[in-house]
């Protein structure tokens, strides 16, 4: 049997199940039928919090998170100790996902953006449950906030990354991990393939965000988490290592990143 993968970054609240008989359950074997042991599954609103805390809950193999998106501007904002109080469960292992968008959310003032990001640091730190960081168009005011903050004091991944080598360099200064999506699989991406080929394999994870931004070869369709294959078989082949090695050690770096057991 090939090594095992995990999906560290998913919503499966979201996911399209019409292919599964609209049972999730049905999508989570299908998953691991492709190596996918673990999911992280991912809260962007307080709103679907408890559907994204039940998924977890009712599958051993599923992980959730606590906290409300940079583009979320109708639900509710949370203050740091609603975060915390929120993620006293064994099954959220991390905060976010958090950050900072500015190309989907316009405006002159966002600063409530920025204070709301501030707050999900916060609650990391007095939680000790890592960041999972969403940067878009605010690379710059994105990283001044973490060191500022002192988001290497709680640690955590940059999701979904779509920089170059000099942004992921300041990441990983900070300690914190990279996470490369189905971006990484697209013929124009060159400069996160550098990316890919370059960042340390002990700060490597591999994600779907599904049900969006599914890899090649089903790119433009929706994604799942048996997707995620497809992104460690790209950086395997990018780096000239063998498949089974990237499913290892990116498995490893979950386990170690969310202090959690192996396996």
């Amino acid at each position: 049997m090939s090594a095992s993968l995990i999906d560290s970054h998913c919503h499966l609240d979201r996911l399209d199940l019409k292919p599964f008989e609209n049972n999730i359950s049905n999508a989570l074997a299908n998953a691991q039928q492709y190596d996918v042991k673990a999911m992280l599954n991912v809260c962007i609103d307080l709103e679907h919090f408890s559907d994204v805390l039940d998924i977890a809950e009712a599958h051993s193999n599923v992980y959730a998170s606590v906290g409300v998106h940079p583009n979320e501007i109708d639900g509710k904002d949370p203050e740091i100790d609603e975060l915390v109080a929120l993620s006293d469960n064994k099954k959220i292992i991390a905060i976010g996902e958090t950050g900072l968008d500015y190309f989907r959310t316009k405006g002159s003032d966002l600063e409530w953006q920025r204070t709301r990001f501030k707050n999900h640091i916060e609650a990391s730190k007095q939680t000790k449950k890592p960041l999972i960081i969403h940067m878009r168009d605010a690379t710059d005011d994105t990283l001044k906030i973490m060191q500022d903050e002192k988001a290497e004091q709680a640690g955590g991944v940059m999701h979904c990354f779509a920089e170059d080598w000099e942004v992921a360099q300041r990441a990983l200064d900070l300690g914190f991990y990279i996470s490369f999506s189905g971006i990484v699989t697209f013929k124009n991406a060159l400069a996160l393939k550098e990316v890919a080929k370059n960042v340390p394999i002990d700060r490597m994870l591999v994600e779907t965000d599904s049900p969006y931004l599914a890899p090649v070869p089903y790119r433009g369709k929706s994604n799942q988490p048996a997707y995620v294959k497809h992104v460690a078989e790209c950086i395997a082949e990018l780096r000239g290592e063998p498949y089974e090695v990237i499913a290892e050690k990116t498995t490893e770096n979950f386990y170690r990143l969310f202090s959690l057991p192996p396996g």
